[in-house]
């Protein structure tokens, strides 16, 4: 294994809001083509925006969670599929980073290394001599086709007729990937098929969920002592996921600002729509909404980091509560862009402005089934009432 030295700490998010007139440079390519364009990967690539939970000793700089969020919030703000994308590898090299140290050294050899990943548990792993055999199908596997390593959630065999959520880090090589991203929505997040057939994973390269995904005990001993990796890993995975929501509202906040001076609200007597006491209305609803989703997002960042630094145990109500604020900042952002978007009239339709696919983009989001609004207000509620959550996503 070649030692990189961990590069300085700089101010990444400045580095994501240098890159926003790239990112919007190319956002109609990248929705039209389903991928990121490849100046946007580079880009983000030298500016060190893909290596936020690459552990230290191969060249990442693994910052404080807000930083992290607050990131992936501004490249959201570019287009919400590149922050959307960025979170998913963020979250893969995080997951890569509770492996054995050995199977690190294997994975992160490449020091521009990118992960995908999918959490629907769509896959078997069986255990053979010197690992597994993995078969599975997984849909919503974010970057897929511009990733090195895939991070599947599995089902294990436990020998014994029993089946336990896993985690199996397999090379892109080793997958069959379908091209089957025609969405409506986050379509330049390219998050497609991938297929498993048989495929042998060496024991080193796969971990049950309980107890390493959900309360830190896993299996690295080099990032044991790192405040990045005492995490569980749902609680840090809703933070990260939710942030491009809150960049999303902020870019319907710029696209309508930008255009309101010129608008006029037709078929009315208001020849300035900045004039129509509905207008501040309109946007004084949609940004406290913004405000509001900003607040849940740094309020789960601070919870992870300042829980990591003193050791306090995660309660049950502690790990609903934070996909609570995920829900929440997501619900918050869509209702914001919804407001915005409503206030645009018809000339926003036109493919050429942001707000028709920043409306597409949020609905989307919003219906992931970690972050659903509905369900996690539903498990909080359960919660909260002293009765046992109905998921053992937590």
């Amino acid at each position: 294994m070649t030692i990189i030295e961990s590069p300085p700490q700089v101010d990444l998010v400045q580095r994501a809001t240098d890159l926003i007139p790239l990112i919007r440079k190319h956002a109609d390519w990248q929705e039209q083509n389903r991928v990121l364009h490849d100046e946007v990967i580079a880009a983000m690539q030298e500016a060190g925006l893909l290596k936020m939970r690459v552990p230290t000793r191969y060249g990442g700089s693994v910052p404080d969670v807000r930083t992290v969020v607050d990131v992936i919030a501004e490249l959201g703000r570019g287009d919400g599929s590149v922050g959307w994308s960025v979170s998913t590898m963020t979250i893969g090299a995080w997951l890569a980073g509770l492996l054995p140290d050995e199977a690190q050294d294997e994975i992160f050899a490449d020091p521009d290394v990118r992960f995908c990943g999918s959490v629907g548990p769509n896959g078997v792993a069986v255990p053979t001599e010197g690992g597994y055999i993995l078969n599975g199908r997984w849909h919503f596997n974010t970057a897929a086709q511009q990733a090195d390593w895939d991070t599947h959630s599995i089902m294990i065999d436990d020998g014994e007729g029993n089946l336990v959520p896993g985690l199996a880090v397999v090379p892109m090589s080793d997958l069959t990937v379908i091209d089957d991203w025609h969405t409506v929505g986050l379509r330049a997040t390219g998050s497609v098929t991938t297929i498993a057939q048989d495929l042998f994973v060496p024991a080193a390269r796969v971990l049950p969920m309980l107890p390493v995904l959900m309360f830190g005990q896993h299996a690295s001993k080099e990032n044991a002592a790192s405040d990045a990796w005492k995490v569980p890993f749902l609680q840090f995975a809703v933070a990260a996921a939710a942030a491009p929501a809150l960049g999303m509202a902020r870019a319907a906040w710029e696209s309508f600002m930008e255009r309101l001076p010129s608008r006029q609200i037709t078929y009315t007597n208001y020849e300035r729509q900045i004039d129509a006491p509905l207008t501040h209305l309109q946007v004084a609803e949609a940004r406290v909404k913004i405000d509001e989703a900003e607040w849940h997002l740094h309020r789960a960042a601070d919870r992870l980091q300042s829980k990591a630094i003193s050791g306090e145990p995660w309660t049950l109500e502690d790990r609903t509560a934070a996909r609570m604020d995920a829900a929440v900042v997501c619900e918050r952002a869509k209702e914001a862009v919804d407001i915005l978007n409503t206030a645009s009239g018809g000339s926003s339709v036109y493919s050429h402005v942001p707000m028709q696919r920043i409306e597409r983009d949020v609905q989307t989001i919003n219906l992931h089934g970690v972050m659903h609004p509905n369900t996690n207000a539903e498990t909080y509620g359960r919660v909260l009432c002293g009765l046992e959550p109905n998921t053992l996503f937590l």
